[in-house]
């Protein structure tokens, strides 16, 4: 009876990953040949804290870590620096994610809010400190912005379309563990 939870259980881990696969590789076509004045949401950090905040069990620490780590050295970033900004604010969700099973979507929609702003405030700070060069601030608040407008989407299409929602209070997860 427990072989069919640890299946779905990996095979939803294995999803994560494929799914910010995808994204990457969508990041890395070369669609467009002028540069743009505004940017599109961060859909691996969005989709990142919807799996983190709902279902904690199916996204180990290891697999954001590499996820983030695999689109900093692709996309170009410097090699760690927006992996270990995201890791940290998805544990900080992932604490959280208890006491966000019984508030309303906004009470998580806020949480998620704060854990962006974290994470692309504390990009800039970081760059700023190495001296790193970094886009206009106008940018990084577009895409601040443009990714808190997505979340709502990505939860719907996680909810719906992958079964990614929330715990019940009480409920037991795949690991056989209460929430």
């Amino acid at each position: 009876m427990a072989e069919p939870s640890q299946s779905r259980l990996w095979l939803m881990r294995a999803a994560y990953v494929g799914l910010c696969t995808l994204i990457i590789l969508f990041h890395l076509l070369p669609l467009e040949t002028t540069p743009r004045r505004w940017v599109a949401p961060d859909l691996l950090l969005a989709l990142s804290f919807v799996w983190v905040t709902r279902r904690p069990d199916l996204v180990p620490i290891l697999s954001i870590a590499f996820v983030m780590l695999l689109a900093d050295l692709l996309l170009q970033r410097p090699p760690g620096a927006w992996a270990a900004l995201t890791v940290g604010a998805c544990e900080w969700l992932r604490r959280r994610g208890p006491a966000l099973r019984e508030m309303p979507f906004a009470a998580e929609w806020g949480n998620v809010a704060v854990a962006t702003v974290g994470v692309i405030l504390g990009y800039r700070l970081l760059l700023g400190l190495t001296m790193t060069g970094q886009a206009a601030l106008s940018l990084s608040m577009i895409q601040m912005m443009m990714t808190l407008a997505a979340y709502p989407f990505v939860a719907l299409v996680s909810q719906f379309v992958f079964g990614i929602r929330k715990f019940a209070p009480g409920e037991v997860n795949a690991l056989g563990h209460r929430t």
